[in-house]
């Protein structure tokens, strides 16, 4: 009788290990309904709980419904010991049967427009991340985020004040990142680990208090749940996805909507007038938002939105807005969007 695999060698199923299982499961025949046989699909291991527990499960579910699993491992270089750390986490997505294993090292930039240290690292990672995926032909990377980093987002939105895009949370799948185990709490992820015999690493950074994050983690949540209930947890996760549920409506509603007042002018792009005036507020500016962004690459925030919009909504005969790179004037029934350079 042949020795078992490594993916074959099964602990004792607990119930940590089924609810990250029965998501992963779920998560894989999604993708399954648009792929040919036997795709890939790659695990972002870090080593620590969330990532440990994602790649069990999909080491276990994937081959399952035929489907091959891989990882691929970050190492961005910021902690003395991170080559080792990288090394580990390698060694145990090998054990757990996944191949191919990469590990990939990053420079993440810290200039003007990086966003500070977690930003520019995170942009690193997602990064090096779709490059694994291109480079593997991967269908997906799975992404270790739980229920209580969509709490934590949903925080750190509502603290910046940008909007209820802010507060839409984490999307179960962006683009070819997916998240299975948004709906499973840390505390799971942990005991999945511990269930399996399986020892995560833990980032010193996730109890570090100079980042925002941690300080929501470790203060600002627990702080919730003591003076206004348990399940505050959750209920920031509920908000989350009704919000992006409304959001992901409106900004149908203005793809739409662009299709039939947008036009290219001489002088760059136009929207008629009339039309923006006949939408509620919350549709004008996406449409504004969305055609700025797709014309020209710049990101409005909603002061510039509104600065552009007043000239729909509080029309006095002035003569144009100056917005990133870009300006807006009102001409003949429609405002025209212009690069300042072809000005």
């Amino acid at each position: 009788m042949p020795p078992e695999t490594p993916s074959e060698r099964r602990p004792r199923l607990t119930p940590a290990i089924a609810d990250v299982r029965r998501a992963v499961r779920e998560a894989i025949e999604v993708l399954l309904r648009s792929e040919g046989d036997a795709p890939l699909v790659l695990v972002a291991l870090s080593g620590g709980p969330d990532s440990l527990a994602l790649a069990a499960a999909t080491a276990f579910e994937a081959p399952r419904r035929g489907m091959r699993a891989g990882a691929v491992i970050v190492d961005h270089g910021l902690q003395r010991d991170s080559a080792l750390v990288a090394a580990r986490a390698a060694e145990q997505a090998r054990a757990l049967g996944l191949d191919p294993v990469l590990v990939r090292l990053v420079e993440a930039g810290s200039g003007p427009g990086s966003g500070g240290p977690e930003a520019a690292a995170r942009d690193a990672r997602y990064t090096a991340l779709d490059a694994a995926r291109r480079e593997t032909s991967s269908v997906a990377v799975l992404l270790g985020h739980t229920l209580d980093d969509q709490a934590e987002t949903v925080l750190l939105g509502l603290a910046r004040g940008a909007g209820a895009s802010s507060l839409h949370g984490m999307a179960p799948a962006s683009g070819p990142f997916v998240r299975p185990l948004l709906g499973i709490r840390r505390s799971t992820t942990v005991a999945a680990c511990a269930d399996a015999g399986l020892e995560p690493w833990n980032d010193p950074h996730n109890s570090d208090p100079s980042y925002s994050r941690v300080r929501v983690r470790q203060t600002v949540l627990p702080t919730l749940e003591r003076e206004l209930g348990p399940g505050m947890t959750e209920a920031l996760a509920r908000t989350a996805e009704q919000l992006r549920e409304d959001g992901d409506a409106l900004d149908h509603m203005a793809q739409e909507t662009i299709e039939e007042i947008v036009e290219h002018a001489e002088a760059g792009i136009a929207i008629s007038v009339g039309a923006l005036a006949a939408n509620p507020a919350a549709l004008r500016n996406r449409i504004i938002r969305h055609v700025v962004l797709s014309e020209f690459g710049v990101s409005l925030s909603r002061v510039q939105t509104l600065a552009a919009a007043a000239l729909v909504t509080d029309w006095h005969g002035q003569k144009g807005v100056d917005l990133p790179g870009i300006r807006v004037v009102r001409v003949a029934g429609n405002l025209v969007f212009q690069a300042a350079s072809d000005i």
